[in-house]
């Protein structure tokens, strides 16, 4: 059989294998795995670095399939290259309890670098994986132990290309000068509605060209094309590279070939059928792929597990050698934090004044003194969001030893990389805007949080206490949106003290991501720093107790308003209420609770409950049952200072004694 005729037999087997489980499943989308196969197969028989025996090898090359809707061609690269993805897995897709969804969800020992599927998250998770190389390398790489030296390939479409978040991304990964990223664009010119000229005329080479990218532009059908432009993007020059694949959807198929029809729908039995004659597949039946196909694919596993191996010789000799580095990485990409870490984090005294996002800046560098993991900045609001790390330098092209990120005005973008650090491995990241643009960046966060992935989020500006900046900029409905992503914590602290334990918390947590809600003002410190770690941990605590130890009244409150609920306690006490204040700096952590602690700081049998948020209330009858008063702001804020935003929303704590006073005629 000759090379190219081979070539194209391998391609075919993804082909078929792609488009009989879409059959058998009667949904899916066989386009793009049809379309891009000669790639796809190029790639993974001549060029990717993997070994399915040894999956989170940090050495790896990584393969990123963002445009995740072509979940079949991933499946069936995995099975035939020797993955633990099962014939059966194929044959069960998008079905339940199979391995095999309708988009790919992240599972290492399967081979799965990430979950995509909305459109663009896999180009930022791409880019963040590079940044985590380019980082380490920096700082592990040493002449001739080379630890860190492999790719990061992804294949992203026009449809991901429309989407803005590529825009953000591409942008900084040019500026970063990425040039151990190479992306395949399968430039098919077809969507769900038909044409893309319809929608998406623009000059893609010329876009990635001034976003300072290497670009080719390649018939993706053409092995030798496909294989010349992979060396080229190889030799590497300082930039990412783009290589503009000008594909046929559904590429083989007599009839659905280059229509939009096989973009999200399965061929249809007769044009499965017509299609193994046209590709010229010598069987008919479903799902029969030959010995020596599969032996072809087996080949790059096995030399992948040579180059493991080799790697690991690299590293034994890098130990004796380079023995502090060693250890170090080795703790790294175990996840073990050091001892005493809490020990780091310095006290602050009872009614000392400050704003929690400067402590929360303050609690980041004391951490990042003892963890070099930690790597992280802001979409261009350091300055604001204190996430500046003294001392470590900025990570630029010329400095990728640096561990503050200048993500520039890209929430989204800055998600999306975050996700791909913490993918990589052995970094711990964090991110930074004001929590009303939270908004932009929450596909990425609720990815994160499918993902289970620890990711921390700084979110500063909580409330209308943003104050002159008005309606636009105060959130009020984010806090409690955020609350209802699944594995997602959310973490609002009362003072600086419950804002250390959060981060604290943060760095410490190995799974989910979590979200830091912090004040632009600032907050009297109500707690001394071992009941904060402690009552952090928990997401609620007792913070003061009513008189005489038994309560007839629950004031729930978090962050700023914890300190107008301490204040109204007194009051309500002077005139005979026995008042409970509970901080509730976390509703998520305190569900994880046992039954015996949540009674103990929420008694059933205490029924006057009050909530105290400055945000809706809408989620807080789960607390104060629907007898209880939930005070907040069930409207948009106003610009003015953040004084007179007080008063006139009714959180002086007069003004919340009174109104409690009045719903429960005290």
């Amino acid at each position: 059989m000759e090379t190219n005729q081979s070539q194209r037999m391998n391609s075919n087997a993804l082909r078929i294998l792609a488009m009989d489980a879409i059959q058998k499943a009667n949904s899916g989308h066989p386009g793009l795995p049809m379309g891009i196969a000669d790639v796809a197969s190029t790639l993974w028989l001549k060029h990717l670095k993997f070994d399915p025996q040894n999956p989170t090898w940090i050495n790896r090359d990584r393969f990123i399939l963002s445009a995740g809707h072509g979940s079949m061609l991933l499946y069936s690269l995995l099975h035939l290259t020797g993955y633990p993805m099962a014939m059966d897995q194929l044959k069960q897709f998008r079905q339940w309890g199979s391995i095999t969804p309708g988009h790919p969800e992240l599972d290492l020992p399967l081979g799965i670098e990430t979950t995509t599927g909305p459109l663009g998250q896999g180009i930022g998770n791409a880019v963040g994986m590079a940044i985590a190389q380019s980082h380490l390398a920096a700082k592990f790489n040493k002449p001739d132990y080379d630890l860190f030296d492999h790719w990061i390939y992804a294949i992203t479409s026009d449809g991901e290309l429309m989407e803005g978040n590529s825009h953000e991304i591409a942008s900084l990964a040019g500026h970063l000068g990425l040039d151990k990223l190479i992306f395949f664009y399968d430039d098919n010119e077809i969507s769900i509605e038909g044409d893309t000229a319809i929608t998406f005329t623009e000059d893609v080479k010329a876009r990635f060209l001034a976003y300072h990218w290497d670009v080719q532009e390649i018939d993706g059908h053409d092995f030798a094309a496909i294989e010349d432009a992979i060396e080229k993007a190889k030799v590497g020059n300082g930039k990412p590279h783009m290589i503009i694949c000008h594909t046929h959807i559904a590429y083989g198929s007599p009839n659905k070939q280059d229509t939009e029809s096989a973009h999200g729908a399965p061929l249809g039995v007769d044009e499965v059928k017509l299609t193994r004659e046209n590709l010229g597949w010598p069987s008919q039946e479903a799902f029969e792929i030959s010995k020596d196909i599969y032996d072809e694919y087996a080949k790059p596993g096995k030399a992948g597990a040579q180059k493991f191996a080799a790697w690991n010789k690299l590293f034994e000799a890098y130990k004796t050698k380079f023995a502090d580095e060693a250890t170090e990485l080795v703790r790294m990409m175990a996840g073990t934090l050091p001892a005493g870490l809490a020990d780091k984090l310095l006290p602050y005294a009872m009614g000392e004044k400050i704003a929690t996002r400067a402590a929360s800046g303050k609690a980041l560098n004391q951490l990042a003194a003892a963890l070099p993991e930690l790597i992280g900045g802001s979409a261009d609001l350091e300055p604001s969001n204190k996430t500046y790390i003294t001392g470590a330098g900025d990570f630029q092209k010329d400095t990728p030893e640096g561990r503050n990120l200048r993500f520039g005005v890209r929430e989204l973008g800055t998600a999306g990389i975050m996700n791909g650090i913490a993918l990589y491995g052995a970094l711990k990241v964090y991110g930074g805007t004001f929590m009303v643009f939270s908004d932009f960046m929450r596909p990425s966060a609720r990815l994160a949080a499918i993902m289970n992935i620890p990711v921390i989020y700084v979110w500063t500006h909580d409330s209308i206490y943003v104050g002159e900046d008005g309606p636009t900029h105060e959130p009020v409905e984010q806090i409690m949106s955020l609350r209802l992503i699944p594995n997602m914590t959310m973490i609002r602290p009362a003072d600086a003290n419950e804002t250390a334990a959060a981060w604290y918390l943060a760095v410490t947590r190995k799974q989910g991501p979590v979200g830091l809600a912090l004040t632009r003002q600032g907050l009297e410190v109500v707690t001394d720093k071992d009941q904060a770690m402690q009552g952090v941990a928990k997401g609620a605590y007792v913070l003061r107790e009513a008189k005489g130890g038994k309560p007839g009244m629950i004031i729930i409150a978090t962050g700023s308003e914890v300190k107008v609920a301490l204040d109204a306690a007194e009051l309500l006490e002077a005139e005979g209420q026995a008042v409970r204040v509970v901080s509730m700096p976390s509703w998520e952590l305190f569900e994880t609770q046992e039954a015996d602690y949540q009674e103990s700081v929420l008694p059933d049998d205490v029924n006057q409950r009050v909530s105290i948020e400055a945000g809706v209330t809408l989620g807080w009858e789960h607390y104060i049952g629907r007898k209880g008063l939930a005070i907040g702001i069930d409207r948009f804020g106003a610009s003015a200072k953040a004084e007179t935003l007080q008063e006139k929303f009714g959180f002086m704590p007069d003004d919340v004694a009174a109104r409690i006073k009045k719903y429960f005629s005290l």
